[in-house]
């Protein structure tokens, strides 16, 4: 009834919270083995290729940059705090459609008018709480959307800062082997873009 429908509800909120941006990735150590000469003719054939190329490991950023781990852990807190009152509303509408049917079964109610206007009664409390749940997980879909833009801005306006000294023509995000198949370690300025947002984030706990 009304409880199988939550929890059904609730493993999509659940599941809401760690969609997108805020999905707890595993974070990926930073592989720096490359050797001097590698490194050197690497840098080279960039140059003679005419371009200045780098990447950021995207799966990284999420899992180290303070940033994102604080909304990340915002959004879980909400996602939790939603789950919790639509479970206790839901188990409390169970419990009173529990008693009406004994009381119905056990012919309680006075007429079978006033059965009817305590049926339409519970059907409207379900109803109610369909609408509400609908209303708390488009608020936390468009909280999602909102942070995800936050997030996106914070690392395009980092990165133009940050390429007035450096002097890139592409930095390409990699997440995965979605867009870089392979790369030159060389390459790879995760590590510099993480420690420069880092250094310029302050965590709302820590003001």
């Amino acid at each position: 009834m009304v409880m199988n429908r939550m929890n059904y509800l609730m493993n999509g909120l659940a599941a809401l919270a760690f969609i997108i941006l805020f999905s707890q990735c595993a974070g990926k150590a930073d592989n720096q083995t490359a050797t001097t000469t590698t490194t050197t003719t690497a840098q080279a054939n960039a140059e003679l290729a005419g371009i200045k190329i780098a990447y950021v490991e995207i799966d990284t950023l999420l899992t180290k940059y303070n940033f994102c781990i604080d909304l990340n852990e915002a959004m879980m807190k909400k996602s939790e705090n939603i789950r919790l009152t639509l479970t206790e509303k839901a188990t409390a509408l169970q419990k009173e459609q529990q008693d009406f049917q004994k009381k119905y079964e056990n012919n309680a109610f006075l007429s079978q008018e006033r059965a009817q206007q305590e049926y339409s009664r519970l059907t409207k409390m379900e109803q109610d709480l369909e609408a509400l749940r609908n209303k708390l997980q488009n608020g936390l879909m468009e909280e999602n959307n909102k942070n995800s833009l936050m997030f996106r801005d914070s690392i395009n306006a980092f990165l133009k800062e940050y390429n007035k000294t450096h002097g890139y023509n592409l930095i390409f995000s990699n997440t995965g082997f979605d867009n870089l198949l392979y790369a030159d370690s060389v390459f790879n300025i995760t590590k510099e873009i993480v420690d420069g947002l880092n250094a310029r984030y302050s965590s709302p706990s820590k003001k």
